[in-house]
């Protein structure tokens, strides 16, 4: 039976207590390893977790807070007004560990989560740390920001990345999947999508399936509204006039990105390479 696109689209709880408005675990996922929770926070207020078996990276997506983790005060991060304003700031925390941020502006903070032992450290990865890629042409690029890639060591299961992609364009594109552990070919990685637009009364689409259809969805995505790709390819686009932001999560049984492309559509990556 095809999965309803209800089960692969979180939209947020704009009324949460405690300023939580979305929580995607592998529970409520039905998955094995990605997490992903988007705190908005008023100036003064706080969010903190314990990490238990898991690793995180909270990515300060808008506004600015006061930082502790595995036992320290790290200091303040963020700074962007907005995610579409430069690069991101924010904080790897290890396993086994704890955290607390306290907003001294209104903040706007992604959390996202994997499975993880604790051999590393708390730490503030600051915007002058990442490297900005493009990658596409045409109406096929788009900007990414490299926050965890798998170049770097500080993570054991995250790969965590965000993307500006032009209204009128697409990304994710041409469709790939990464739903098979079979290196050096395919790596299999669960992955959200944590959506923003620009101006936030716009939409987006998304579209996830497989090759045999048994999965195949069409997805208007809002302001806010988080994905969830389980399996199969994942393209999305932009409409003209709106400007779109998403923030990856991945996560699977090897921290490595290794994806394939649908044959159907490899011409694309075959024409822009001629």
């Amino acid at each position: 039976m095809p999965m309803p696109n209800s089960s692969l689209l979180v939209h947020p709880d704009r009324q949460a207590k405690g300023g939580r408005e979305t929580h995607v675990t592998p529970e409520n996922a039905g998955w094995s390893y990605v997490g992903f929770d988007l705190w908005r926070l008023q100036k003064g207020r706080a969010a903190e977790e314990a990490t238990g078996e898991r690793e995180a990276c909270l990515v300060f997506v808008s506004g600015k807070g006061e930082v502790e983790a595995g036992g320290e005060k790290l200091g303040a991060a963020g700074g962007r007004d907005s995610p579409f304003d430069g690069k991101p700031w924010a904080v790897y925390v290890p396993a086994g560990s704890h955290w607390k941020v306290t907003a001294t502006t209104d903040l706007e903070l992604a959390v996202a989560s994997a499975p993880a032992t604790g051999r590393g450290a708390a730490r503030i990865i600051q915007p002058e740390e990442l490297s900005v890629e493009e990658r596409g042409r045409g109406t096929n690029l788009r900007r990414v920001v490299n926050i965890l890639p798998e170049t770097d060591p500080t993570a054991e299961s995250l790969l965590v990345v965000e993307v500006i992609t032009p209204g009128g364009h697409w990304s994710s594109y041409p469709p790939h999947k990464h739903d098979r552990d079979a290196l050096p070919e395919e790596s299999l990685l669960e992955e959200t999508y944590y959506h923003r637009l620009k101006p936030a009364q716009g939409f987006a689409v998304q579209r996830i399936y497989t090759d045999d259809r048994s999965l195949d969805a069409t997805l208007s995505v809002g302001d806010g509204d988080v994905t969830l790709v389980p399996r199969g390819y994942h393209p999305c686009g932009a409409p003209h006039g709106y400007d779109l932001y998403y923030l990856n999560t991945m996560a699977g049984p090897r921290r490595i990105w290794r994806f394939h492309n649908d044959p159907a559509h490899e011409w694309i990556v075959a024409k822009a390479s001629g």
